[in-house]
């Protein structure tokens, strides 16, 4: 259960650093890029964790805006050494796989992974509930409404989805939420295993990003625990206009906001900076 792994849920916030083993994540941090991709994705893990990190998050897909696919079988290929690397060496560590992908959670899950961070909340594999139950695993439910004809790349800023429709975000983001919610029941995992995740920066626009933060409470109202990613994402690219290794203090600030309105687990790039944030509002929230 998701107490096992995070026992001070609700009392702290969490922070879950990204491990990109990909040659293409917007941020420019895919440690595919490296000549010794498993070391290098060790050596940034053994950091994250002295900077604050309580959970690592590993993907093996970009899911940027204009991203190519990748198969299950280049997910599990890319994600099992990394994996494997980091049970050995950080056996207390608590891994998230970031997948859509049944046959990825499967392989994941075997070889040690506790959470499945799936960005389209069961949508796009039927199997993955059942995968996840079969586990005993948590699982991150997100909302996506991404479609690659409405993305738009700027070369400077990366890119972000356009011509969007929502009458209602925070509502229609609740109401997708909550039928992930259904699906995972039905699949056989307990509300103790789901975590909500709102999807800013997927198939939304930086108006529509900056409002559903905005009213993040009314999420948190649904009663699950709340993941926040939002880490030197597009909405703060363009606010700011800022390409993405310029948005941290952007990062912080959406993070912040986050805290004080129900998250629980941010999802972020810079490890340090946003865990001495996190332990100073706590400090303050919770004294």
């Amino acid at each position: 259960m998701l107490r096992d792994l995070l026992p001070n849920l609700g009392n702290q916030t969490y922070i879950m650093g990204i491990l990109n083993i990909t040659t293409d994540s917007f941020s420019g941090d895919g440690i595919l890029r490296q000549s010794e991709p498993v070391r290098a994705a060790l050596a940034q893990a053994v950091r994250f964790k002295a900077e604050g990190a309580h959970i690592l998050d590993l993907g093996a897909e970009s899911t940027r805006p204009g991203a190519a696919p990748v198969s299950a079988e280049q997910e599990i290929e890319r994600l099992l050494p990394v994996l494997s690397a980091l049970r050995d060496e950080l056996p207390d560590m608590v891994i998230s796989v970031d997948t859509y992908k049944a046959a990825v959670a499967e392989e994941t899950l075997s070889a040690g992974a506790h959470i499945i961070n799936d960005v389209w909340g069961l949508r796009a594999d039927p199997l993955m509930g059942a995968a996840a139950a079969a586990h005993g695993a948590c699982l991150v439910l997100m909302h996506n409404r991404s479609n690659p004809q409405n993305a738009s790349i700027d070369l400077s800023l990366g890119g972000r989805y356009v011509d969007i429709s929502y009458g209602d975000v925070s509502a229609e983001v609740a109401e997708g939420l909550l039928q992930s919610v259904r699906i995972a029941r039905e699949a056989g995992l307990s509300d103790e295993q789901l975590i909500l995740d709102p999807g800013i920066g997927f198939g939304k626009t930086t108006a529509q990003n900056l409002r559903l933060l905005k009213e993040l409470d009314r999420l948190k109202a649904l009663g699950f625990p709340l993941l926040l990613g939002v880490s030197r994402k597009s909405f703060i690219g363009y606010t700011l206009n800022l390409p993405p290794d310029d948005r941290l203090e952007g990062s912080l600030a959406a993070n912040a906001y986050g805290i004080l309105h129900g998250a629980d687990i941010l999802r972020v790039h810079d490890v340090r900076e946003t865990a001495r944030l996190a332990r100073m509002l706590d400090a303050i929230r919770f004294a």
